[in-house]
């Protein structure tokens, strides 16, 4: 998958794997891994889906409407794929963190819906609920950030609501940040992912 790979000064600090929203590219959630933890390595993907030459990660039957077969499969994709970066670049796989926005956040909750060893961590900024009816892995001891928008026209509170429930009967320890700026990205949000990182990997 097309990515870009910086490692950081810290070895010690997860690693921050970035997946971009819909029409973005691998460069675009740079600035807030820096925000986030600036030492750590970074992984960033970009979606190997077009819809109307916009990259994402996966294919869409309509504006919320997922296309489930095609998720599946470019979960496993990306599962495997963050699995031989972690040989490539010589990183744990085991201290990855997933930041996602929209789109990409969607991408990184269906590998925590798939796999016990998807990541250590995820902050999630306005997801939506990937896959219902089936039965997540044991998912004790991650944690997960979600920022959603209680003006989300995307994402409406409810659908947040409802990924905090399905991650915590997981075994997730999960916080939810509100705010009210629609489906964007605000700063405040980011600055309260940020602080939640340092608190969860960071503090001594």
């Amino acid at each position: 998958m097309r990515h870009i790979f910086e490692k950081g000064i810290d070895a010690n600090a997860p690693v921050l794997v970035l997946f971009h929203g819909t029409g973005g590219t691998e460069r675009d959630l740079l600035p807030l891994a820096k925000i986030v933890s600036p030492t750590s390595s970074v992984l960033s993907v970009r979606g190997n889906v077009l819809e109307n030459g916009m990259p994402r990660f996966f294919r869409r039957l309509a504006e919320g409407v997922f296309d489930e077969e095609d998720l599946i499969f470019r979960t496993n994709e990306v599962y495997d794929f963050l699995n031989r970066a972690a040989a490539d670049y010589g990183i744990p796989r085991d201290s990855f963190v997933a930041i996602g926005y929209s789109n990409g956040a969607n991408i990184a909750a269906s590998l925590l819906f798939h796999y016990r060893d998807a990541f250590k961590g995820a902050i999630l900024h306005h997801p939506m609920v990937p896959l219902r009816g089936i039965k997540l892995p044991d998912l004790s001891g991650v944690s997960v950030f979600i920022g959603g928008g209680r003006n989300d026209p995307v994402c409406a509170p409810d659908e947040t609501e409802e990924l905090e429930r399905l991650l915590s009967r997981a075994g997730a320890e999960v916080t939810v940040h509100w705010e009210n700026y629609g489906h964007r990205l605000s700063e405040n949000e980011v600055l309260a992912a940020a602080d939640w990182f340092r608190n969860h990997y960071l503090a001594v």
